[in-house]
């Protein structure tokens, strides 16, 4: 799984996020809300049963269905940070993606941009390809 820091550069670069069920996210709420839930760390994944992505007037929100620990209805979708899974990383990469090569302690994702390859290496594969994600949708801005 990606870390959070690379979620958040994801999405401050542009990364839109359409909630499927599975998806994982975390809170990225105001800091005494954090406080008074405790759920900063805390990773929720979206499913019909327990946290659906619903449309509103202001966009899509988040709604907890009641199974949760604790009282919170909804939050909207800028209130919460995709955690994109390795499969979702690597199809987002669409005709970039050249290869992954398994390296003796790391992964290496290269991709191609304009003709120039380019490669991100990294102990987990996630990271890598969320790396290289990075690059993709800094460059096409």
């Amino acid at each position: 799984m990606i870390t959070r820091e690379l979620a958040v550069a994801l999405r401050q670069a542009g990364l839109v996020w359409l909630p499927q069920s599975g998806d994982r996210f975390q809170l990225d709420l105001p800091d005494e809300v954090e406080l008074e839930l405790d759920v900063e760390a805390e990773i929720f994944t979206v499913s019909e049963m327990t946290i659906e992505a619903r449309q509103s007037p202001r966009g899509t929100d988040l709604a907890f269905n009641g199974t949760t620990e604790w009282a919170l209805d909804a939050v909207e979708l800028a209130d919460a940070v995709w955690l994109p899974r390795e499969d979702q990383l690597r199809d987002l990469l669409r005709g970039t993606f050249r290869r992954l090569v398994r390296l003796e302690d790391s992964f290496l994702v290269e991709i191609e941009i304009s003709g120039e390859t380019l490669r991100f290496e990294h102990p987990d594969p996630s990271e890598a390809y969320g790396r290289a994600l990075l690059e993709l949708v800094s460059r096409s801005r």
